[in-house]
């Protein structure tokens, strides 16, 4: 529809037509400006978008630099737990293995006196100094050890492991059965102990205490037997049997360590003593020496003044004369001879 300005201003009046336009041009400006708000709005969140998405990438990677050791750290640890259960179960085949082995009697024997050995030689004992391994006797008895003592003594070593009924006392599942392998391991040691009392190793080495050591490589299997059986330490005692385990026997071996240290201390003192009496002899013999060569010097100087005085009384007064009588040239002149005022000197010891 087409509005006649004229006519409205007829109907409106110049009031009206003044309101109207005013309308109309804050109308166009509110809409104009609307649209720029709109862009306005729209160029705020675009650009509030990139910073919130950059503000998250930087924060994603700090949260990515932040995470990476911690993940690193968790992947090392799964390959640490994944080879220790490898190592672990390697370990429980190899310990199985071992256990079988132990139950054969030579291998059983044999992990006894190697045992024996580590003990001796952290006790600091030497081979076939301090003591002698597998030292076959007379009566084709063999002790696993024979110990030397200081002054010629000697104390017999054997190796017993008892470990059958040990190990099923171990393995047992419950307490009764654990109980009746205990009593039979103990029933073990106890035979051990009447077997090499037997023996009676004391009387086939000269200068033996009358006892043997029972040595058992483990504290356990001691104090297992002791569980079942507290009485076998006096009953070891009648038989002349010590038990000893690595721990004791180290203080043991380490006691005649000692000993032997004291005898080679007394030892090096008296080959000092003979040294030092040695050496005064000599001393002495050297100082009779340089007397006789003072005695010797003081004699030559006695000799010589006086040869020096019977020179000047009678060579040097019939050489003078004749000079006097020109049989020699005048200018020719006797040297003179002084006679020697110093002795030697004698030793404290000498007159």
């Amino acid at each position: 529809m087409n509005l006649d300005i004229p006519s409205l201003s007829i109907g409106f009046g110049l009031g009206g037509c003044v309101a109207l336009a005013l309308w109309l041009h804050y109308r166009s400006i509110g809409g104009q400006m609307q649209d720029r708000f709109r862009v306005m709005a729209d160029d705020a969140l675009v650009a509030s978008n990139k910073t919130l998405v950059a503000q998250l990438e930087g924060k994603e990677q700090v949260f990515r630099e932040l995470v990476a050791p911690i993940q690193q750290r968790l992947t090392e640890l799964d390959r640490s737990q994944h080879t220790l259960t490898q190592h672990l179960t390697g370990l429980s085949g190899e310990t199985n293995r071992l256990v079988q082995a132990l139950r054969t009697p030579h291998v059983r024997g044999r992990w006894g006196e190697v045992q024996l050995r580590r003990v001796v030689e952290l006790a600091g004992m030497l081979e076939h100094c301090d003591f002698l391994q597998q030292e076959t006797t007379t009566a084709n008895r063999r002790p696993d050890l024979l110990v030397r003592l200081p002054g010629g003594k000697q104390i017999a070593v054997d190796a017993k492991t008892p470990l059958d009924a040990y190990l099923k006392s171990v393995e047992a599942t419950d307490e009764h059965a654990r109980k009746a392998a205990l009593n039979h391991h103990a029933q073990q040691v106890r035979e051990h102990i009447r077997q090499l009392g037997a023996k009676s190793y004391w009387e086939q080495f000269a200068d033996s205490p009358e006892f043997v050591v029972l040595f058992l490589p483990g504290e356990n299997f001691f104090a297992a037997a002791l569980e079942a059986a507290p009485d076998l330490i006096e009953y070891g005692n009648t038989e002349r049997v010590v038990l000893a385990t690595p721990t004791t026997l180290i203080a043991l071996l380490r006691a005649v360590h000692y000993g032997w240290r004291q005898e080679k201390l007394a030892e090096t003192s008296r080959e000092i003593a003979d040294l030092g009496r040695e050496l005064f002899d000599r001393l002495d013999t050297l100082a009779r020496h340089f007397g006789k060569v003072g005695s010797a010097l003081d004699t030559a100087v006695k000799s010589y003044n006086s040869t020096l005085a019977t020179f000047d009384s009678r060579v040097t007064v019939t050489a003078r004369k004749l000079r006097e009588k020109a049989a020699v040239t005048e200018t020719a002149e006797l040297k003179e001879l002084e006679p020697v005022e110093t002795r030697p000197r004698l030793l404290a010891n000498q007159d």
